[in-house]
């Protein structure tokens, strides 16, 4: 019988199962690795070395058990500093720093990473290095200092070469990419990052590194508005993301240690120690892409057939209802891969663009079930789009309810909440959301499409009250920071032209027409059929019925298509000319009168002229106004009124 070995003071069998651990890591069956190496460690007189302490951290994670993840890179940190390991320590720090950052636990996130600086610092060039490099650049461009952030990605490139690890290199082009975007250098950011998802999509990454870059590429197309790459990549995701995931072991031994946001690489080579380029990790090669068959949905790719559970739309019933307030996202089941609840809260929002709604939502709902609970942000991401549809179906309460999931969760719910608030008539609530959430809104260049979200509704609401220069302030700034971007240009004409066609200026057409071409380049209808809207009011006063008819019945098919109850019963209204019909709000058709008197400016006494009646009685109309629509003020019915279709 031969020996122990050195490194493993266990009995045979116990070592054949941490060599069995070790094969699962190295082939990515976390699940596998997790349930051998969680067994072997509840003996205590089996010990674990460093390495396999960081492979049962990667696996606990992989697995959906988060705080074990922590607790074993701790046990790691402590091997690898008895052994005075600073290299394995120092990674180790980084990791603890960065899970704990996404656990919410700041402090102890900063005590981790000066203790990696503290471990690594002094050392030669090693990729360890390539982690502080990073967070120096997320550092620097938290404050503004674009020079030392980029200074600091240069270096990520510099280590990431040096160690041959294409996982880093990828990283560090996408960290480059994001600085130069935030520096106005979109170009330029567009093809570092265009070159990072090259080797993602060519299966040249690590599973770890994959998920991450999908990940961080797929927030970064978003806040650029580059809708193009978004759409492109979230398919691509959704599409790694859905199992069987993977199934064989990987082709590629270079690889650095993975990054997420709470999991380490490093499935060490038997007696061996996990380095961050020398190929012990594991994490390599390419990953099997599911089979079965593909539908495309308006740009997205549905998966058919046998493995549809990671993309097809769940019923509510179908893994327990969605998280409730105050509730967190269930853990990740074992052997799913925990990437997934956040690239479909993606998906959800292109979705959402796309006007596939009814499928948006039911993503909406599988993703707060999916989200691990270290990316709650993306369960709010989640929430604040199944809000936006159905606000815009006319659902008002659950969008409410929504809404107040995503607040919960840590978003700012605007500027769909001021939309909503339009839409209940509380115009005073609706501009002093939308305001505030301008007004704390910080670089428009960390989220452009955030912003001209808020400009293009602050538009709208303005347009509501009948604040004209206001709303003209808001449509030039949006037509300012959107530039030759089609989706920000799109935005922004649509705003011009809504300004225009209330200033009666002869730009409106114009604006609106670009407008509507460039929604329906964008395969985006809802906007699309908004804008045709305005062109009907065009049309029909220049006195073109047709034309405007035209519009309208585009308009309304749109609607009806995509459960937009509100928008296509006023598209009806505007196509029946004036026929008679129900009015909203249980108005008589005298009040009506009275309202759209109101929402065109006019006094009680100007009122009382107009429709030769007392102002007396123009002051009972307007009380029984207010009471039927609950509202308090002009400015509010207004807003109703414009809201319903009445002016």
């Amino acid at each position: 019988m031969s020996a122990p070995t050195i490194h493993t003071p266990a009995t045979p069998r116990a070592a054949d199962v941490v060599e069995r651990a070790r094969d699962a890591a190295a082939r990515e069956s976390w699940a596998e690795a997790y349930a051998l190496l969680h067994a072997h460690d509840l003996h205590p007189s089996r010990g674990l070395t460093a390495d396999d302490l960081s492979v049962l951290a990667d696996a606990a994670w992989w697995s959906g058990h988060v705080d074990e993840s922590v607790t074993a890179r701790l046990r790691a940190h402590a091997a690898f500093l008895a052994a005075d390991d600073h290299r394995g320590a120092g990674l180790a720090s980084w990791w603890l720093h960065y899970e704990y950052l996404g656990l919410g636990r700041p402090a102890a996130a900063a005590g981790w990473l000066h203790r990696a600086r503290h471990h690594l610092e002094d050392l030669p060039d090693c990729p360890e290095q390539c982690f502080l490099a990073w967070s120096d650049a997320e550092e620097a461009q938290a404050h503004g200092d674009h020079e030392a952030a980029l200074a600091a990605t240069h270096r990520m490139t510099a280590l990431a070469l040096g160690s041959g690890s294409p996982d880093l290199l990828a990283l560090s082009r996408q960290a480059e990419s994001r600085v130069l975007l935030a520096a106005g250098r979109r170009t330029e950011a567009l093809a570092l990052l265009d070159d990072a998802m090259c080797a993602v999509s060519a299966g040249e990454l690590s599973g770890m590194f994959t998920g991450w870059l999908y990940c961080l590429a797929l927030t970064q197309c978003m806040e650029a508005a580059d809708f193009g790459r978004a759409v492109e990549w979230t398919n691509a995701a959704m599409e790694w993301c859905a199992p069987p995931w993977p199934t064989h072991p990987p082709t590629d031994d270079r690889a650095a240690p993975s990054a997420t946001g709470a999991a380490a690489e490093g499935a060490a080579e038997p007696g061996g120690r996990a380095d961050a380029a020398g190929g012990s990790d594991g994490r390599t090669g390419a990953v099997d892409r599911p089979a079965g068959r593909t539908e495309s949905v308006d740009g997205l790719t549905a998966r058919t057939g046998p493995t549809t559970a990671g993309l097809a739309p769940v019923p509510p019933t179908a893994s327990g209802p969605a998280p409730g307030p105050g509730q967190l996202p269930m853990a990740v089941p074992s052997g799913e891969n925990p990437f997934r609840g956040v690239c479909r809260a993606h998906r959800v929002e292109v979705l959402d663009l796309l006007g596939v709604w009814a499928l948006a939502e039911a993503e909406a709902r599988q993703a707060c079930r999916e989200v691990p609970v270290d990316c709650l942000e993306s369960a709010a991401a989640a929430y604040y789009a199944a809000g936006d549809v159905q606000r815009r179906q006319g659902r008002l309460d659950a969008a409410a309810v929504s809404y107040g999931h995503a607040h919960e969760l840590g978003r700012i719910p605007q500027p769909g909440l001021a939309l909503l608030r339009l839409a209940q008539g509380r115009a005073d609530a609706a501009v002093a959301g939308v305001d505030l959430a301008l007004a704390c809104r910080g670089d428009a260049r960390h989220d452009l499409l955030g912003r001209a979200r808020l400009l293009a509704a602050r538009t709208e609401v303005a347009l509501a009250v009948r604040d004209v220069p206001g709303a003209a302030d808001a449509a030039a700034d949006l037509d300012a920071l959107a530039g030759d971007v089609p989706l920000l240009r799109a935005l922004a004409d649509t705003a011009l032209g809504s300004v225009a066609l209330a200033e009666r200026s002869g730009d409106a057409p114009r604006l609106l027409r670009r407008a509507l071409a460039g929604w329906l380049e964008l395969r985006v209808p809802y906007e699309a059929a908004q804008v045709r809207m305005l062109l009907a009011a065009v049309d029909r006063a220049g006195g073109d019925e047709e034309a405007a008819r035209l519009e309208l019945g585009s308009a309304r098919a749109v609607f009806e298509r995509l459960g937009a109850v509100p928008d296509a019963r006023r598209a009806a209204a505007l196509l029946s000319g004036g026929a008679r019909r129900r009015l909203p709000g249980g108005l008589t058709a005298r009040e009506a009168e009275v309202l759209r008197l109101v929402a065109s400016g006019g006094t009680n006494k100007d009122i009382a002229r107009d429709l030769v009646i007392s102002e007396h009685t123009v002051a009972r109309h307007l009380n029984n106004i207010f009471a039927k629509l609950g509202v308090g003020s002009r400015a509010a019915a207004t807003a109703y009124a414009y809201a319903h279709g009445l002016i």
